[in-house]
Order: structure tokens, then C-alpha cells, then sequence
């Protein structure tokens, strides 16, 4: 079995054939300009790694809540691993305290039952700017999660 070594996360860290992982992105619709530069930046890692692009999957959901329900159908489908990515931003209501808790709640709910990882890559923030920051203005969390996937997949393999 062939082995990769991660440049992104440490020197001890190895995962067997990134070439032949599948990995779903199941991405929320909402914010999609957040979004899809999250699913970006976890693409470019997953790739510099090892994963081919046409083993990355690309499922869209309406919103961050929607992400719940598309990941629970995805854990026996022929995936390593799926990450949620959505993005939540705070308004004049409490309903972002609503959304933000249940999609971390859901999520983390899925893992306890899910033979593979699910992997949280969901901005929670206060405006628009931190949002920017978080998905490539000043680092991607998207890459992040990408990282995260790749490690989590190990306790599979």
C-alpha cells in the first residue's frame, strides 16, 4: 500500500492511498459566496494530498440546516468522509442561535452514529467581514476541514 505524506499537518502523519478516497462536500447555497470559497480551499487541500478531484464529491443544500439531513444520507453511501460546509451569520433575531446550535448538534449527533467522519466546516459569525476572513480573506477554514477529514479517515484505515 502506497502512503502520503502530509506537508499541511506534520511529518507523522500518514494516510494510505489518498488516490482511491472519496470524500462528499455537501455545501449550503446560502452565503454561497462564503461557501463555495470554503469548498475551495478544502478542494486544494484534498488534492495537494493526494485525493483526485473527480473522487471529490459536490452536494448543494438550500442551507446550513440542510446540511444535517444530506449528511445523515451520505453515511452509507461509498464515501471516507463528508464535510458540511455553510455559513451562518448573526442578525437582529435569535434565529442564528437556533440554526448554529442545531447544525452543531446535528453534526455532531451524525458522528456518534456514523461509521465514517463528518466533518464540521460551518462559519458561525457575527457579520459578513469575519465571514470573509474565515474563508480565504485571511485563512480558509475550508482547508482546515480538509485537514481534519484526511486525519479522521486514519482511524478507519
Amino acid at each position: 500500500m502506497s502512503a502520503k505524506q502530509f506537508e499541511y499537518i506534520n511529518k507523522d502523519f500518514e494516510v494510505l492511498n489518498p488516490d482511491k478516497l472519496k470524500i462528499a462536500c455537501v455545501v449550503s447555497e446560502w452565503h454561497n459566496e462564503i461557501t463555495e470559497k470554503l469548498l475551495n480551499g478544502a478542494k486544494n487541500i484534498l488534492t495537494k494530498n493526494g485525493v483526485k478531484e473527480k473522487n471529490i464529491s459536490k452536494i448543494n443544500v438550500p442551507g446550513s440546516f440542510e446540511l444535517i439531513f444530506a449528511c445523515k444520507n451520505l453515511i452509507n453511501k461509498d464515501f471516507d468522509a463528508v464535510i458540511a460546509i455553510g455559513c451562518i451569520i448573526q442578525g437582529e433575531t435569535r434565529h442564528f442561535e437556533f440554526v448554529s446550535n442545531a447544525v452543531l448538534n446535528g453534526i455532531k449527533d451524525l458522528n456518534i452514529i456514523s461509521d465514517i467522519p463528518i466533518i464540521l466546516c460551518v462559519s458561525t459569525d457575527d457579520n459578513i467581514s469575519q465571514s470573509i476572513d474565515r474563508s480565504g480573506g485571511k485563512y480558509n477554514k475550508g482547508e482546515d476541514s480538509a485537514i481534519a477529514a484526511l486525519k479522521m479517515i486514519t482511524f478507519n484505515q
